[in-house]
C-alpha cells in the first residue's frame, strides 16, 4: 500500500425532505468549509464501521450504513492523497449536536446548500452522482 495514500470515508445522510447532512469543518483541510461527515478510516475498521464512527462524533446521529456511492481522491498536505469512499447512510436515531471537528452540522434544502461555502468539489461531485439535496 503506497504510505502516502490516506483511506477515508463520508457519509450520504437524507432526512425525510431529502435535505442532506452537512458539517462544518473545524479543523483542517477545507476549515470552516461545508462537507459531508466523514473522517480517515482508522487502523483495523472496515468502512461501513467508519462512516458510522465518523457521523457519530462529527454530528451525534446514529446511522445504519447503505451502498458506496462514489470515490474520489483529494489532495492532501504533504504529498498525501485522501481516497474516500462515499456512502449512503440513514440516521436511526441520536440528537444532532456538532461534534469532534464540526462546528456546526444541519440538514440542508438545494437552496441553502447552493449558498453555503462548501468544500472543493463537493457540488459537482454530488451533481455527478445525482445526490444533491432536493
Amino acid at each position: 500500500m503506497d504510505a502516502h495514500r490516506v483511506d477515508c470515508v463520508g457519509a450520504l445522510v437524507y432526512d425525510d425532505r431529502h435535505r442532506l447532512l452537512l458539517v462544518r469543518r473545524a479543523n483542517e483541510p477545507s476549515r470552516g468549509l461545508w462537507s459531508l461527515p466523514g473522517g480517515r478510516v482508522e487502523p483495523g475498521e472496515d468502512d461501513p464501521t467508519a462512516v458510522a464512527r465518523e457521523v457519530a462524533e462529527e454530528t451525534g446521529l446514529t446511522v445504519t450504513v447503505g451502498p458506496l456511492v462514489g470515490e474520489v481522491e483529494r489532495e492532501g498536505p504533504n504529498g498525501q492523497l485522501y481516497v474516500i469512499r462515499d456512502y449512503e447512510a440513514s440516521a436511526v436515531g441520536g440528537t444532532l449536536t456538532p461534534g469532534d471537528d464540526a462546528s456546526d452540522a444541519r440538514f440542508v434544502s438545494r437552496d441553502e446548500f447552493d449558498n453555503l461555502a462548501t468544500a472543493t468539489l463537493l457540488a459537482s461531485t454530488l451533481a455527478q452522482w445525482n445526490a444533491l439535496p432536493g
